[in-house]
């Protein structure tokens, strides 16, 4: 049975690897870890949640933590609720795009982004050695706050630099995934005007199709859209940190192109530096050469390129898979954010969805994965590593080959008990081939 540990946090199987006293156990070793405090606690809508909840809270106030519970809020929520509000850290009980069966902790430090590995493992340690501080006196009743949400999508809005008349009364379709986000998206859209038709927009759960927000998972998301004549179509994840895009024709167009449209939204107003882990598309690439900006490629998770764009003071940053980070906001994927930018980006431009993917370069990516034990996933990214070593080879998260015709990147996932293999090319047929080679050379 799977049980993933790692800097993503926690995941597992709901009553299985993941049971409410090990829940309780992270929890007071994250509490001793930051030395009490006050500590966010929120979590998404999984029905599971309510009782790890109350786990976590437990753990968090044995350890002597003062415990603020925002109830369901999305995942960017729980961020910028602790960067505007002065927490030590936060707690999220989310399992993000996992299936169903799933849940976990993601952990947050005091910038209200993912700790770094470091920290991660101090965390680990104190649990595996029950090497806990117990408090004995002191407690403080819990704290209620169930307006987080609304702070968040408020902030959102006081940034937008465009004007959206040009959107007024446009048809959207929102898919919630009965998650988070259907707490605040629906009004946070009205409020901007927009004719919001929701999809699964009851935050209780009970997923209506697989909920990582992929193009197999949103046939009947984009069928909607197609039918009533919308501009575009919204689907978030559980925790509504990652946006997927449909355009007004109903068409996925890929959850890359989030990211990418994000991008140029914020750099034709306010060009600057980026971020991006190194299995984003070379769209980013692309856009950011036409503003003369630069771009720093790093692992693959939200902590890595968040903790890039504090260094090199990057405007815009996120990850391919429909995670877009904007550091006025908060150091979190932020899907509220996302579609703020990319509305910005057609009022200001004028055209559909699909004609701003149409002006944008044509690359094709292959996102495959698929189950293999970790340590085998280690000896197959040093063997690829090997076997190409007279190609432009990164190592710093398994092992991404750069060809002269595109680039493979094989890797262990954070998240799930799987390695993933990407390619990406001028067409299909050059980033399959690419994909053998590197299967090939790995031996899996």
């Amino acid at each position: 049975m799977a049980l993933m540990v790692g800097v993503s946090g926690v995941r597992g199987l709901v009553g299985q690897t993941l049971t409410p006293e090990l829940v309780c156990g992270f929890a007071q070793a994250y509490g001793t870890m930051l030395k009490g405090g006050r500590v966010v606690l929120a979590r998404d809508s999984r029905p599971s949640g309510e009782m790890y909840g109350a786990a976590a809270a437990a753990g968090l106030l044995s350890a002597g933590c003062d415990v603020t519970r925002l109830g369901i809020a999305m995942t960017p929520t729980v961020g910028y609720a602790i960067r505007t509000g002065g927490f030590k850290g936060g707690m999220s009980i989310t399992a993000s795009h996992n299936p169903a069966q799933w849940n976990g902790l993601k952990f947050l430090d005091n910038e209200g982004l993912a700790p770094d590995p470091a920290i991660a493992a101090e965390i680990k340690t104190i649990y595996d050695n029950r090497a806990f501080n117990t408090a004995r006196s002191g407690f403080s009743p819990m704290v209620i706050d169930d307006q987080a949400g609304q702070r968040h999508a408020h902030a959102v809005k006081k940034l937008i630099e465009v004007d959206l008349a040009p959107l007024k009364g446009a048809k959207v379709v929102l898919d919630c995934v009965n998650g988070a986000g259907g707490v605040v998206t629906p009004t946070f859209l009205r409020e901007l005007r927009l004719d919001v038709d929701v999809m699964n927009g009851e935050p209780n759960g009970l997923f209506a199709h697989e909920p990582e927000p992929i193009e197999s998972n949103l046939r009947t998301v984009a069928d909607r859209v197609r039918a009533v004549g919308a501009a575009v179509g919204f689907c978030q994840d559980p925790d509504a940190d990652r946006l997927a895009l449909i355009d007004e024709k109903g068409a996925f167009i890929g959850e890359e192109y989030t990211l990418a449209l994000s991008t140029w939204s914020v750099l034709s107003r306010n060009p600057g530096p980026v971020a991006a882990n190194l299995s984003t598309s070379r769209l980013i690439d692309a856009i950011a050469e036409k503003y003369c900006v630069t771009v720093t490629r790093t692992p693959v998770g939200e902590a890595n390129v968040a903790r890039a764009m504090i260094r090199e003071k990057c405007v815009v940053g996120g990850e391919g898979n429909g995670g877009v980070i904007d550091p006025r906001v908060c150091l979190v994927r932020d899907s509220l954010s996302a579609m703020s930018l990319t509305l910005q980006l057609m009022a200001q431009t004028g055209q559909s969805v699909s004609e701003l993917v149409a002006a944008l370069p044509r690359f094709a990516m292959i996102k495959q994965k698929f189950e293999c034990p970790r340590e085998k996933i280690q000896v197959a990214a040093t063997a690829v590593a090997q076997k190409f070593a007279n190609e432009r080879v990164n190592q710093s998260d398994g092992t991404r080959v750069d060809f002269a015709e595109g680039w493979v990147h094989l890797r262990a996932s954070n998240t799930e008990p799987i390695v993933r293999i990407m390619a990406e090319a001028e067409d299909d047929k050059v980033a399959h081939a690419l994909i053998e080679r590197v299967h090939a050379a790995a031996g899996l």
